[in-house]
């Protein structure tokens, strides 16, 4: 049963070290809960990519072709006289594949950010009270008991304040 190892620490710069110290020994799923913003997280925990901006530009194309095909669909659906001229331009369909464009890209951003932000949350995340106020926490994923007992040692030996482990049901 997967469980977490929970460390409360007083100051900014041990949780960093103990952060720093359990991906170098080896754990991979860390989170730092903070009340203020802490300086130094990228270099501990390693800079995340965002794919916000992939899921603009796949929905900008999509909004893009989409556009276009509705317009150039309509006019070969309802057939107006043209005079000779050919049925389906670019100039007058710019207009339309514009506006579908940049409404699928803005309508794309705003779902890969919910997506990305990990709302709505489906499944229940750690929380502590107190890392909202003065404390800040470093929690990691133990899926044996022995990760979890070698997690426990290394936030002690960080200095922690109080190290808890937490399961599906909470506290222990």
């Amino acid at each position: 049963m997967a469980s977490n190892a929970l460390g409360l620490f007083q100051g900014p710069k041990a949780a960093l070290a103990a952060a720093g110290k359990l991906k170098g020994e080896g754990f991979e799923s860390l989170d730092l809960i903070s009340p203020i913003p802490l300086h130094g997280v990228e270099e501990v925990l390693g800079k995340k990519k965002s794919v916000i901006k992939r899921f603009t530009f796949f929905g900008a194309i999509l909004g893009g072709l989409g556009g276009f095909t509705l317009a150039a669909g309509t006019a070969v659906l309802y057939l107006h006289p043209t005079g000779g001229r050919p049925i389906i331009t670019f100039p007058p369909f710019l207009i339309i594949t514009y506006e579908m464009t940049i409404l699928f890209g803005i309508l794309a951003t705003v779902l890969g950010f919910l997506i990305s932000a990990r709302l709505p949350v489906l499944r229940e995340r750690i929380y502590v009270p107190e890392s909202a106020v003065d404390k800040f926490a470093v929690t990691v994923a133990c899926d044996a008991e022995d990760d979890l007992r070698r997690a426990t040692e290394i936030l002690r030996e960080a200095g922690a304040e109080e190290v808890t482990e937490i399961t599906a049901g909470g506290r222990r």
